[in-house]
C-alpha cells in the first residue's frame, strides 16, 4: 500500500541586500510601515534576521528601524519577534551609552586642555551611533595628541596617507571600542578645506544627550560634512544620512542660503544639492512627499536617487556620471579663487585613489591609503 507524500513546508528564498536595506530605510523613514512589515519579519529566517541586524548595524539605523517594528509586534501579538527587536535594541542602547559617556570626557578633557572640539555625525545618529567618534578642532596636532596620550592614556593608531594629507588622527581610548577620528584645523578627503573647517567651531551649537551637552556643527555644517563624506569621498550614502539629513531640513533650522554661501565659495555647492536631492528622493519614495527644498537646490543638483544602486551593502553614488563631475567643478573653483595649497592636495586626489584601488586588489584592504 503506497505511502502518502509528506507535505514540506514551502521553500522561501533569502532575502536579497536589496530586499532588506529597503526595509532598513522605509522603518527609518517611515515608522508607520511597521505595522504591514510584521509578515515580513515573520517570514524571515534567522539567517535574513542576522543579516538584516548587521545591515541596520552597518547603517547606524538599529534602534531607528528596531523600535517601530518592535511596538507592531506587540500590537500584532507577536511576542517573539518583539523579543528579537528588543535584544537588538537593548544591546546597542548599552553600546550607545558607554560611547557617549566615554566622549563626553575625552570632549571635557580636550576643551579644559586648550583644545576647542566640535562633535561631527556621531550626534546626528542618536538615539543610534556610528562606527568611530568623529571631532574636529582648532588646536594644534601636538596638543591634542599630548592630551589625548596624557590626560587620557590613549594610542595613536597607524596613519594611512589619506590620513596624513587630510591631517587627522585615530586614537584608541581605553574602555571606548570605538575609535575617536579627530580632524585638525583642516577637513576634507584631502585637507582641502581651512577657511570652511573654521566654521565648525566659530558657529558650533550646544546639544544634550543622555543628560550630556556637547558642541556640535551648525545644521548648515552638518549638511557640508555628510556632502564632503558622501558625494565627495565614500561615494556612498549609509541610511542614517538619510534619515539624519532629512530631519535637519525638516527642522526648518537649516538655512538655505547660508549654506549655498559656504558651500560655493568653495566649489561644492553642486554637490550639497546634489546630496540634498538624493536625500529628498528617498524622503519622497518611502513617505509619498520629499522634501521641501528651494529651487535653487533643485536647479544646482547634478543627480538624484535615481542614479544610486545598492551595492556591496551600500547605497552607491556612480563616481563617473555624478563624482567626477563634482571633483572637477571643486578643483576648478578652488583653483580660480588662488588658493594653491587647496588646489595641489585635491590634485593628488587621482593618484591616491588610484593606489587605493590597487592595493584593495592586491591586498584585500586598502586602510594603509585612505
Amino acid at each position: 500500500m503506497a505511502t502518502a507524500p509528506s507535505i514540506q513546508p514551502p521553500i522561501t528564498q533569502p532575502f536579497t541586500e536589496k530586499q532588506l536595506i529597503d526595509k532598513l530605510l522605509e522603518l527609518s523613514l517611515n515608522p508607520q510601515s511597521a505595522a504591514k512589515n510584521v509578515s515580513v519579519f515573520q517570514r524571515m529566517s534567522e539567517t535574513d534576521r542576522s543579516e538584516f541586524l548587521r545591515l541596520a548595524d552597518m547603517h547606524h539605523v538599529i534602534i531607528r528601524a528596531l523600535e517601530p517594528l518592535s511596538k507592531a509586534a506587540v500590537a500584532a501579538g507577536d511576542f517573539e519577534l518583539q523579543r528579537w527587536a528588543n535584544e537588538g535594541i537593548a544591546k546597542e542602547t548599552a553600546r550607545v551609552t558607554n560611547a557617549l559617556t566615554m566622549l563626553n570626557e575625552i570632549c571635557s578633557t580636550l576643551e579644559a586642555n586648550g583644545c576647542p572640539v566640535t562633535v561631527m555625525k556621531s550626534l546626528d545618529h542618536f538615539p543610534d551611533l556610528g562606527s568611530d567618534l568623529d571631532l574636529y578642532t582648532t588646536a594644534p596636532s601636538d596638543r591634542v595628541i599630548s592630551t589625548m596620550a596624557g590626560k587620557l592614556n590613549a594610542k595613536l593608531s597607524p596613519r594611512s596617507w589619506g590620513d596624513r594629507i587630510a591631517q587627522k588622527w585615530n586614537f584608541e581610548v581605553p574602555g571606548l571600542p570605538e575609535s575617536v577620528e579627530i580632524h585638525v584645523q583642516r577637513l576634507g578627503q584631502m585637507g582641502e578645506h581651512q577657511g570652511l573647517a573654521k566654521r565648525f567651531n566659530s558657529r558650533r551649537m550646544e546639544k544634550t544627550v543622555l543628560g550630556m551637552t556637547f558642541h556640535v556643527p551648525a545644521p548648515e555644517e552638518r549638511i557640508v560634512v555628510a556632502t564632503l563624506q558622501r558625494m565627495y569621498r565614500h561615494f556612498y550614502f549609509r541610511v542614517c544620512d538619510i534619515v539624519n539629513s532629512s530631519a535637519i531640513v525638516e527642522s526648518g533650522q537649516l538655512s538655505f542660503p547660508e549654506l549655498k554661501k559656504a558651500t560655493d565659495a568653495v566649489g561644492i555647492w553642486p554637490g550639497a544639492a546634489s546630496y540634498l536631492m538624493i536625500v529628498s528622493d528617498f524622503v519622497r519614495k518611502y513617505r509619498g512627499r520629499g522634501l521641501e527644498l528651494p529651487i535653487d537646490v533643485i536647479q544646482a543638483s547634478t543627480c538624484g536617487a535615481s542614479v544610486i544602486e545598492v551595492r556591496k551593502s551600500f547605497l552607491r553614488v556612480p563616481i563617473v556620471s555624478c563624482g567626477a563631475p563634482l571633483y572637477t567643478t571643486q578643483i576648478t573653483k578652488t583653483s580660480l579663487n588662488g588658493n594653491v595649497p587647496g588646489t595641489l592636495r585635491l590634485a593628488l586626489l587621482p593618484y591616491l585613489a588610484a593606489a587605493a584601488a590597487v592595493a584593495y586588489k592586491v591586498t584585500g584592504s586598502d586602510k594603509g591609503v585612505w
